[in-house]
């Protein structure tokens, strides 16, 4: 019976270890997958933040060269400007001519604009950079030989300033001189076309009821002074009106004069007597006889008679007349 039993509790305890064995293998390729699942996702965590740390450094080399693209090309644009700030006129006219420098300009200016800007974006744009660099200096150069040259016409101008002012100051000295000559000339030429009063002559007239005239030496009988001379020839004088100034001094001293003068070169003001005006012929004797008329009665002693041309003395004459008595 005991047998029995235990035989029975044998062929029952069999099964169950199975079961058991089962589920033990079960539950280990649960947790093999489960770890390996795990494993899995910790690996591809570590990859893909291998990756970000990959990008985000990469995303920062690409700014860092951006960013020094962009440097470089402010650079270039610096100096570009200082060149057009340097000589502006001479900077324009060779940009002007210069197009590839535009078209460099605005290829580089969007590429550093571009947030997106790639590593090859970038080293094109620094190839060109390199290349406006290079157009830069060819412009640097050029406005360097324009300055020399420029400098150069601006020396040569300042010599030409200097002679010319020279000239101009040789110029005016001699013209200066030409003035004081053609002064003095003029003055000669009037000096030498003064004319000359000669023969002169003076007569008392006395003058009858019946028109007829007779000359007298007393004063009493003088009616009229006849004065007559002659202008003698001078080929510097020319052809026209003459003006003649005839002063008339009384036996007293006294001038008999108008309310009006003349000017004399030598005598100053002067006052005259009478003022004529007589047709001269140029290189010609011209006779003149004029009459002068007292407003008073004549006085016995002498009269003296000037007469002027040109403000000069040109010649004089005296008269006596006596006193005269009853039948004088």
């Amino acid at each position: 019976m005991e047998e029995m039993n235990t035989g029975q509790y044998a062929a029952a305890k069999t099964p169950n270890n199975s079961n058991n064995n089962r589920s033990t293998i079960i539950y280990s390729v649960l947790a093999a997958a489960l770890l390996g699942t795990w494993g899995y996702i910790i690996y591809d965590k570590n990859q893909v933040k291998e990756q970000v740390t990959a990008l985000t450094s990469q995303n920062t080399l690409v700014t860092n060269e951006r960013d020094q693209v962009r440097e470089l090309y402010n650079s270039s644009l610096a100096r570009l400007d200082s060149l057009m700030g340097e000589n502006q006129t001479m900077a324009d006219n060779l940009a002007s001519r210069d197009n590839e420098i535009t078209r460099l300009r605005s290829e580089i200016r969007k590429v550093v604009n571009n947030k997106n800007a790639t590593a090859a974006d970038l080293a094109r744009a620094r190839q060109m950079i390199k290349e406006l660099n290079g157009r830069i200096e060819g412009l640097a150069a050029e406005v360097d030989r324009l300055q020399g040259e420029n400098q150069q016409l601006t020396a040569a101008n300042t010599q030409i300033r200097q002679e010319k002012e020279q000239v101009e100051a040789n110029l005016a000295t001699t013209q200066t001189e030409k003035q004081a000559i053609q002064k003095t000339l003029d003055e000669t030429m009037d000096v030498a076309s003064t004319l000359k009063a000669s023969n002169i002559n003076i007569f008392a007239v006395n003058e009858k009821s019946s028109g007829k005239e007779k000359e007298t030496s007393t004063a009493r009988r003088a009616d009229k002074l006849r004065i007559t001379f002659d202008l003698d020839e001078n080929r510097l004088a020319k052809s026209g009106d003459k003006e003649l100034y005839i002063t008339v001094t009384a036996p007293d001293g006294s001038a008999i004069a108008t309310n009006t003068s003349f000017v004399t070169r030598e005598e100053g003001q002067k006052p005259y007597t009478s003022k004529m005006t007589v047709s001269y012929e140029s290189g010609k004797r011209t006779p003149v006889s004029f009459d002068w008329k007292a407003d008073k009665s004549f006085q016995s002693g002498s009269y003296k008679i000037e007469i002027y041309h040109n403000g000069f003395k040109i010649g004089e004459g005296v008269r006596s007349l006596k006193k005269g008595g009853l039948f004088g």
